[in-house]
């Protein structure tokens, strides 16, 4: 048996696996229990040489096991078919964010106690008084202990019935913190601004961390409180992810599930 690893994202901006600071916190038992799953894998399938440096930091691999072959996941956003379908029946669900400027505010993974951004931000967000705030949650947010009322603004709306993908392919600019889904938004025809709103970073960056280096390749500069974050958002700064995309999508072209499934499935060789 070949065990291949297919990450659920292009690049990443937090710290995970041996790299994060609580690994050394962990027992001796704990950590080869984690090591041995990572050594598990044969493979491990990437879209860029600065993911695979990732994972060879994470997990402790060696280069020899990064194939450079892009991650099948993205192939789709390189669909102008796929991306007008989407856009179609968000539109038809969601007929106010049509012809609109649209803010898509994801925020990443948060427990319980820390899930409700400081006061003001939602108000931030919103202050583009001709855009609307379209907010995704994490999939797990406790709504018992969010502060719903902080979305009470009649230009904000929580989309729990779309995917964070399906906004993605309606929004002009992105709000985040470390998600993930910014690797995937870049690469979005419509894309205009990003924005990295990390008002929590003096902690973050110990718990779970963050990567080294993250403020030099990030396709704007971060920002740490509501009234930086008011004023990118006025700013509505259209950027140029030229330089993002070929440090973490350097392979993903719409090609990738083909280069996986003739490598690993159908057993081709690359000049086949």
């Amino acid at each position: 048996m070949k065990i291949i690893q297919l990450w659920h994202a292009d690049g990443s901006i937090k710290c995970f696996g041996i790299d994060t600071p609580k690994f050394e916190s962990y027992s001796w038992i704990k950590k080869m229990r984690h090591r041995k799953v990572y050594n598990s894998f044969d493979d491990f399938v990437v879209a860029s040489p600065a993911m695979a440096e990732v994972f060879e930091n994470s997990f402790k691999q060696p280069c020899k096991k990064m194939k450079f072959l892009g991650t099948p996941r993205s192939d789709r956003l390189f669909s102008d078919k796929w991306i007008s379908v989407i856009r179609k029946r968000v539109y038809t669900a969601a007929p106010e964010l049509k012809d609109k400027r649209v803010i898509l505010y994801l925020p990443t993974y948060r427990s319980d106690s820390k899930i409700n951004p400081p006061e003001g931000t939602i108000q931030a967000l919103a202050s583009d008084s001709n855009a609307v705030v379209a907010v995704k949650l994490y999939q797990d947010v406790n709504r018992a202990k969010l502060k719903l009322e902080q979305f009470n603004l009649k230009n904000v709306k929580i989309y729990d019935e779309f995917t964070a993908t399906d906004l993605m392919t309606v929004a002009d600019t992105f709000v985040t913190d470390y998600s993930s889904y910014s690797f995937d938004y870049s690469l979005m025809p419509q894309a205009r601004s990003m924005i990295f709103y990390m008002y929590d970073y003096q902690e973050y960056s110990k718990n779970p961390g963050i990567q080294v280096g993250y403020e030099n390749w990030l396709p704007s500069k971060p920002i740490h409180t509501v009234d930086q974050l008011r004023k990118a958002v006025l700013a509505n700064e259209k950027l140029d992810f030229s330089d993002f995309n070929a440090m973490w999508n350097t392979y993903n072209d719409g090609k990738a599930y083909n280069r996986v499934l003739n490598k690993y499935v159908l057993q081709k060789s690359e000049d086949e």
